[in-house]
């Protein structure tokens, strides 16, 4: 019998953040009484998570890559793997609170056309933390990277890309969610596939949603499944690097979903803005006030952002790198207490 749900969490160098994930995660199954198996892909960790992981935690399953492919191919690999009718996506930041998991495999499994189900994020105070987003556009991208949306955030006008006007206290279908943590049933990825692997980090659970619009699939919030996320777990120390990288899978996902076109226009809103945004950041640090290092970093963030941007090129940015997902049949899902 399959497992109701596969529990897959990519890890890089997150050694100090995998104890309380998977204690969490252990807490949960046992307390949901549904069958689920986890799954640790190492994307190549040296920090001994993956001795940790096989000392202290047992019952996971770990896959070892072998080399950091990013988040996407970890993933990929993980739902290879995977044999759950269910799967959820978890960051190594991210911590399921009690009922997390019977929440979200009732909401997945209340329609057929339910593609993917992602819980309400809290920060690690208890306080909301936003993760519904609206897809790229350029009116969109010009709101956040021209900090328009600084004129009325609260409004779809000026902030559709951060949905700032939206309520995280319902239940209700949604454009795309931060991939911190996700639930996607098997039927979903036979209908879109898996991950596009061009993406190395960022975007890529957007495109991932995306298609599953364009395959007639929804995307649903629930706020009745909550999940603690720290956010950055494996990326805040190397922010000025990541930084570019982010910026850049904008680009590619409008190369890859939008057209070339779209794409253009974007790359060169998004490089003036970088540089804007370089230049004021690297006046500021020349103030001597506290913060001037941080501002520093910024500019030079902001710097490598716009260059990056600018040398996209955009046939390769629309090139897709998705492995082939073989269709399982899975047995028809046993009634949930709704």
């Amino acid at each position: 019998m399959a497992a109701d749900v596969s529990i897959i969490i990519v890890n890089w160098n997150a050694q100090h953040l995998l104890p309380r994930c998977l204690d969490a995660v252990h807490r949960e199954m046992l307390a949901s009484g549904l069958s689920c198996e986890t799954i640790i892909v190492d994307n190549d960790s040296s920090d001994g998570s993956v001795a940790l992981v096989r000392r202290e935690y047992p019952w996971v399953q770990v896959i070892e890559t072998g080399t950091n492919g990013g988040m996407a191919a970890g993933n990929n690999a993980g739902m290879l793997a995977a044999e759950g009718r269910n799967l959820l996506l978890l960051n190594s930041d991210a911590f399921l609170q009690p009922g997390s998991l019977n929440a979200m495999v009732a909401a997945i499994e209340e329609s057929a056309d339910i593609g993917m189900v992602s819980p309400q994020l809290l920060n690690d105070d208890g306080s909301v933390q936003r993760s519904v987003r609206g897809f790229p556009t350029l009116w969109r991208i010009a709101t956040e990277f021209l900090y328009l949306r600084k004129l009325a955030p609260r409004t779809r006008l000026f902030n559709a890309y951060y949905c700032g006007s939206f309520a995280h206290d319902h239940s209700t279908d949604v454009e795309w969610v931060m991939g911190a943590c996700m639930m996607v049933g098997r039927d979903a990825i036979d209908q879109v596939g898996l991950m596009n692997e061009a993406y190395f980090m960022y975007a890529e659970e957007v495109d991932w949603q995306y298609r599953m619009h364009e395959a007639g699939l929804r995307v649903r919030f629930d706020p009745a499944a909550e999940v603690v996320h720290l956010g950055g777990g494996s990326s805040s120390r190397s922010w000025g690097t990541m930084y570019p990288r982010q910026v850049s899978s904008i680009v590619r996902f409008l190369a890859t979903c939008r057209g070339h076109a779209v794409a253009r226009r974007a790359q060169l809103l998004i490089s003036v803005s970088m540089r804007l945004r370089a230049l004021l950041y690297a006046a500021g640090s020349l103030v001597p006030l506290h913060g001037r290092a941080g501002r520093w970093q910024r500019s030079r963030a902001f710097a490598s952002a716009g260059a990056a941007v600018r040398g996209i090129d955009l046939e390769d940015a629309a090139q897709t790198s998705i492995p082939d997902w073989p269709v399982k049949h899975q047995p028809a899902p046993a009634s949930i207490d709704r």
